[in-house]
């Protein structure tokens, strides 16, 4: 019988990118609908920081709360997508600092 050092089947899953979610690994709860737009006490989904950060590095609140407050929509969104396929090819302890805000600045 073989052993392995393979995360357990009933851990969390990070719904953005597929990967275990390991419990000594920087994770997060993302608001599906931001807080601060009517999302107090609604629905959150577990996340590694990474992925939550990327999110919110992409859409501001008023675009998550209007278009994108499923993880589907997260998912479908084309820079989120990129994001998640390449994150999905390193282990779930991966960690890596995102960059300060990259979304354009409204005028």
């Amino acid at each position: 019988m073989m052993t392995g050092d393979a995360p357990p089947a009933d851990g969390p899953v990070c719904p953005l990118c597929g990967r275990p979610i390991p419990p000594h690994v920087p994770q997060s709860l993302h608001h599906l609908v931001p807080k601060l737009r009517g999302g107090k006490g609604g629905p959150v989904v577990l996340l590694h920081h990474i992925c939550h950060r990327e999110i919110h590095a992409t859409l501001s609140e008023s675009d998550l709360a209007r278009h994108f407050n499923t993880i589907e929509a997260l998912r479908a969104h084309p820079r989120l997508a990129k994001f998640a396929a390449w994150v999905a090819a390193r282990p779930p302890e991966f960690t890596s600092k995102v960059p300060g805000a990259r979304r354009r600045a409204r005028r």
